[in-house]
């Protein structure tokens, strides 16, 4: 018997990638380049492209815009201020609850998931891989934060209270990250693209993101190939919970370090 296969037709793919490429594109312009009038408009070509190709297509990609639309409303950057923080932190919010919403209750779908408790236990390369992640953020943060200058995008936290605030921003931010770029629009990618063409597709907005939120310079250089791994590692775990320490871990050292970059004679446990 011939086995039916269930990827889509090479033609299929080829005609809606113009449109997932567009959608890509828009973040850079949205977050990268802070053009919003030239990236809603490429956002919405984006849209109407893809629902033109096929209707399923088109209502996923207006999940992923609706949640960047939500996100280009408020300024990304590191405003401690009690303020800027219940602004941003709303706005994340939305991001996350908008599309859930729109594709669990009116597209009647259960496409998006936040697994948390998938019962599986991390093998032993899993829990090595944390450690890794120690290893490489140790060796690379403080380097890249202070050689760059980058660290001044983030406040200096000697104050106790803007001390505990960026902690909890750090933290928040990265929590945000795995459920909107991993668990909403690279899943949704997934359903039209093989998954490394999906991956590539979300690693491109979500370091467009990042860039906004503070880390410029070469920064792209670590925060893609992090979006990259993230996606994968989602992909062979299936498992939030999983993706989500990996980013806390490395979000720690990146706390510490911004910590340490602010007043070189705290933590001195860097290298830098």
């Amino acid at each position: 018997m011939t086995s039916i296969s269930t990827e889509p037709p090479r033609t299929a793919l080829s005609w809606k990638l113009v449109p997932a490429v567009l959608l890509s594109v828009s973040g850079v312009l949205l977050f990268g380049v802070e053009n919003n009038p030239v990236g809603y408009s490429v956002l919405a070509l984006s849209i109407v492209t893809a629902a033109l190709i096929d209707r399923e297509f088109g209502r996923h990609l207006a999940l992923v815009a609706a949640g960047m639309v939500i996100i280009s409303l408020v300024p990304l950057n590191a405003d401690l201020s009690i303020q800027h923080m219940a602004l941003m932190g709303g706005a994340l919010t939305l991001a996350v609850l908008v599309p859930w919403l729109l594709s669990r209750f009116i597209y009647g779908e259960r496409v998006i998931k936040f697994p948390v408790n998938t019962g599986r236990k991390w093998p032993l390369s899993a829990k090595l891989y944390l450690l890794g992640v120690v290893a490489l953020g140790y060796f690379i943060l403080p380097g890249y934060l202070i050689s760059t200058g980058v660290y001044q995008n983030w406040p200096d936290a000697s104050d106790p209270t803007i001390f505990w605030r960026l902690f909890l921003g750090v933290n928040a931010v990265g929590i945000w990250d795995e459920l909107f770029f991993i668990c909403t629009t690279f899943t949704l990618l997934r359903r039209h693209f093989p998954d490394w063409l999906a991956n590539i597709l979300q690693a491109v907005i979500f370091s467009s993101f990042l860039w906004e939120i503070g880390y410029q310079a070469w920064g792209p250089l670590l925060t893609f190939p992090f979006a990259l791994l993230q996606g994968y590692t989602f992909k062979l775990t299936k498992s939030l919970t999983y993706v989500v320490s990996v980013h806390l871990i490395f979000d720690f050292v990146l706390f510490l370090a911004l910590v340490h970059a602010h007043n070189r004679d705290w933590l001195p446990i860097f290298l830098y």
